[in-house]
């Protein structure tokens, strides 16, 4: 192999990982409207009844060593704050390993906006935008 092969071919490696961190980057975080039905439509299961909001929830899947957790929890806290009838509940993934599956959680923090009849109308894959 050539030098000048093995520069293309680094430059080309390179070039493809940066496409692909820009779109990574470019989706994470953004609302995603979802129509999930059966088992991933609702979260009524997930807690009592009071742990709900009565207009809105904020559902944030975390794990113990999640570092973005943290930040989101406050930044959600301060969102349920502003607004009557919402809430915020965290639910740790360790502790619940089949909700990861069943909610397609890929990373952490998922965020789910549930409305008052707990059914899931959007999602966020990484730290709220």
């Amino acid at each position: 192999m050539t030098v000048i092969l093995a520069v293309a071919v680094l430059v080309g490696v390179l070039a493809v990982a940066t496409v692909l961190g820009l779109l990574l980057r470019a989706k994470t975080g953004r609302a995603r409207t979802t129509t999930a039905p059966g088992d991933a439509g609702t979260v009524a299961d997930l807690a009592p009844s009071t742990a709900f909001g009565t207009r809105a929830t904020l559902v944030q899947f975390s794990t113990p060593t999640c570092a973005r957790c943290p930040a989101t929890a406050r930044h959600l806290d301060s969102v349920a704050a502003r607004h009557d009838g919402v809430t915020r509940l965290e639910i740790d993934l360790a502790e619940h390993p089949g909700l990861a599956s069943r909610f397609n959680v890929l990373q952490t923090p998922t965020v789910l906006l549930v409305d008052g009849s707990r059914t899931v109308r959007t999602r966020f894959g990484g730290p709220p935008r």
